[in-house]
């Protein structure tokens, strides 16, 4: 797991790891905007197929915000386009707070990854173009008040999938009429994943191999989340070999062992059925 510093893409980050451990297949788990840190979880070889398990997790942040300036990008990255007297209190700001928390429907901005006609919007933002986002729903869990003082604030934001902290911090400023943009943004939790068993780049690199290899985590790490269902020998031959298994249990995905060796991801349907959705390659 990555702690990705400030100034670098995801991919980026990505390739200078993949680089230190000579792997040849990788991946990451949600992208971190360049001028965003934290937690950035990457995958390695058969780790690679459950990273979209992880990217539906629920992600925490703490974010930065400056009241009354508003900017193009939603953060402090792009141009100022309006300013505003910031004349609200404390308790206005907590009653905001309260009313952006649950389900809610948000437009994503300009200034993202989300692709229109194969562009990324980014790409269209840049030439001046604005074109119609449909809003998504999301959920914020948490919206907790960290810090405030004058015009700044800094907040933790529990949220779902999807949610753009940016376009929220706008619509905050807008909702206490003097508009707002992050000056920074720290992604703290993956899931059950955290900043604890988080390493820099910069520390990986000064490392030994030997020493560097201890901070790979085996790929059920990612699927916590997530029960376990344990299948004997002869059920586990049958499961890799892509066939359906008899076992007990709620419907949903489970991360299926035989033991203690993972065997990959299994779904289980209302009859009790286990079907693979991915497996572990034999021998990796």
């Amino acid at each position: 797991m990555l702690d990705k510093s400030t100034g670098s893409s995801s991919n980026a980050a990505l390739q200078s790891v993949r680089r230190l451990f000579s792997a040849a297949k990788a991946g990451h788990t949600g992208t971190l905007d360049p001028m965003a840190s934290g937690l950035l979880p990457l995958c390695f070889g058969e780790a690679t197929k459950f990273a979209v398990d992880l990217l539906d997790a629920d992600k925490t942040y703490e974010t930065e915000l400056l009241f009354g300036v508003s900017t193009d990008t939603g953060d402090a990255e792009g141009s100022v386009v309006r300013r505003r007297a910031v004349a609200f209190e404390r308790c206005e700001l907590e009653a905001v707070l309260q009313r952006f928390q649950g389900r809610q429907h948000q437009v994503p901005p300009m200034f993202s990854a989300l692709k229109r006609d194969g562009k990324p919007l980014y790409e269209l933002a840049r030439q001046g173009i604005v074109v119609h986002r449909e809003a998504r729903e999301v959920t914020i869990f948490e919206l907790a008040l960290l810090d405030f003082a004058d015009d700044r604030s800094r907040l933790r934001v529990v949220c779902s999938k999807g949610t753009y902290i940016r376009t929220l911090a706008e619509d905050l400023g807008n909702a206490l009429g003097c508009g707002a943009h992050l000056t920074a943004l720290r992604r703290t939790a993956v899931g059950t994943l955290t900043l604890d068993g988080a390493v820099t780049l910069e520390q990986l690199a000064e490392l030994a191999e030997a020493d560097r290899l201890a901070w790979l985590h085996p790929p059920d790490l990612l699927l916590q989340s997530l029960p376990a269902v344990f299948l004997t020998e002869e059920q586990a031959q049958r499961f890799m070999h892509g066939n359906p298994v008899p076992v007990q249990g709620q419907e949903g995905k489970y991360r299926v062992y035989e033991g203690v060796r993972l065997l990959g991801l299994g779904e289980l349907d209302a009859s009790g059925t286990l079907r693979p959705r991915r497996l572990i390659r034999m021998g990796a």
